[in-house]
């Protein structure tokens, strides 16, 4: 091979790496955009009726069949909702989300998991330390805002099992909380359970609303009642 070939050879290698360079930063940056914290609280227009379009029930009726392997392999990165099929499993896209001050480390299941970082939790307004090891679960969890068992008995039974997995893995229904009040909520609805920070009442009830209006899950009119009295502690647009 001719000195000048083993030269254009070179130059195509170097491209070659400097296109995959370009490509991996872009690919991050994307990813950062896709699972950017919507920290700010939500403005109502006077007069919205923030459950326009929601179907409501009297009550909820408890099938009790609910089991969570309905909803595919927990965490899966093999589903169809934003984020899925990133190279990272759900719980570590959320905490890489909405822990601040992380560092990480690489696992199986994700090659850029938070390793320690902070979370400002929303249900408690408290700061909790995170690090990854034995025990974790204890101080952070991610919360379905919208439960598993809840959306079940509202209607999630009767959808195709592709449905349920986007569902389970849906950033716009999850959240990293503190342990204690993901336990305390279990897979309470509004009227029963609302975050002890009344404070995140606001982004609460409108998330809820907007989950269940995307999947098209009716809200039991208790719940109803609840969710419109939390509403109206956002700020007016």
């Amino acid at each position: 091979m001719t000195r000048k070939a083993l030269l254009w050879l070179a130059a195509l290698a170097v491209l070659a790496v400097l296109v995959a360079y370009q490509v991996a930063v872009t690919s991050a940056g994307e990813r950062a955009r896709e699972f950017a914290a919507r920290a700010d609280v939500p403005t109502l227009a006077p007069g919205t009726d923030v459950l326009g379009g929601i179907t409501l029930v009297p009550v909820r009726i408890h099938r009790y069949d609910y089991r969570r392997a309905a909803y595919g392999e927990a965490w899966t990165d093999d589903n169809d909702a934003p984020g899925g099929h990133n190279g990272c499993d759900t719980r570590d896209d959320i905490l890489n989300r909405d822990l601040v001050d992380k560092t990480f480390v690489s696992i199986k299941r994700c090659p850029t998991a938070a390793e320690t970082g902070t979370l400002h939790a929303p249900y408690t307004n408290a700061t909790i330390s995170f690090h990854r090891g034995a025990g974790i679960g204890a101080s952070v969890e991610i919360d379905h805002i919208v439960p598993l068992a809840l959306a079940w008995d509202m209607g999630a039974y009767n959808w195709p099992e592709s449905e349920r997995v986007r569902f389970a893995n849906d950033p716009a229904n999850l959240l990293a909380v503190s342990g204690k009040a993901n336990e305390d909520k279990g897979d309470s609805q509004p009227a029963l359970w609302m975050p002890p920070n009344n404070a995140f009442w606001c982004q609460y009830a409108v998330q809820y609303v907007d989950v269940s209006r995307g999947y098209q899950l009716p809200i039991d009119v208790a719940s109803s009642l609840v969710l419109r009295q939390a509403a109206d502690s956002c700020p007016k647009a």
